[in-house]
């Protein structure tokens, strides 16, 4: 009888302990600079599988930033928009990819018309194995020689993300009629459109 009674605890606490143990999380993120976080923002949240694109700052060494600190370009802050996504659906390796499809990454500090460091094209790792992916990636679009010119693209620790102010978030959703919105975001998000059909959110 009290062999049963032990066996029946047993049972019981290897039960609870399983329903009590914590669940695997699917979500995985990734900090990306690739000029204004205007259009990094607005092409992520269409990808299938990304369940966040957050506008914000990385990079430099002063706390809580500013937009104000960050546009002068000295603070060492560059534009990022953190990345959080479902790794069921996408890939380190999409994102990426997407990454060098819809942003310059052989402009020094540069997208466009936007000059700064703030508008550096980098990746910000937060563990090993995405600092391997980053290298890995770079070094095999300059084996391939997919641009003409050399990519500058850095690869930074992330040592801390701060988020933008809230008028940021969303920008291009919320502005879609302003003339930068239109000339600058709208091209990048056709771009996107057309090569990553099949991975939008909602097909177009």
């Amino acid at each position: 009888m009290k062999k049963l009674l032990l066996v029946c605890l047993l049972a019981t606490t290897s039960l609870f302990a399983q329903s009590k143990a914590p669940k695997q999380s699917n979500l995985e993120s990734i900090t990306l600079a690739g000029g204004c976080y205007w259009c990094v923002e607005a092409v992520y949240e269409n990808l299938n599988g990304v369940q966040s694109a957050i506008s914000g700052y990385a990079g430099g060494k002063n706390a809580n930033p500013t937009y104000e600190d960050v546009s002068t370009g000295r603070s060492g802050y560059a534009e990022v928009v953190q990345i959080t996504y479902d790794k069921n659906v996408t890939n380190l390796d999409e994102i990426f990819k997407v990454f060098f499809t819809v942003h310059d990454p052989t402009t020094l500090n540069r997208q466009g018309a936007d000059v700064g460091t703030q508008y550096r094209s980098a990746i910000f790792y937060k563990n090993e194995i995405q600092k391997k992916a980053a290298q890995t990636v770079i070094n095999d679009l300059k084996k391939a020689k997919i641009y003409d010119s050399p990519i500058v693209t850095t690869i930074e620790p992330l040592t801390k993300f701060y988020k933008a102010e809230s008028y940021h978030q969303n920008y291009y959703e919320n502005n879609k009629t302003q003339p930068y919105c239109q000339m600058v975001i709208q091209p990048k998000m056709e771009k996107f459109e057309k090569l990553f059909k099949s991975k939008l959110k909602k097909q177009k």
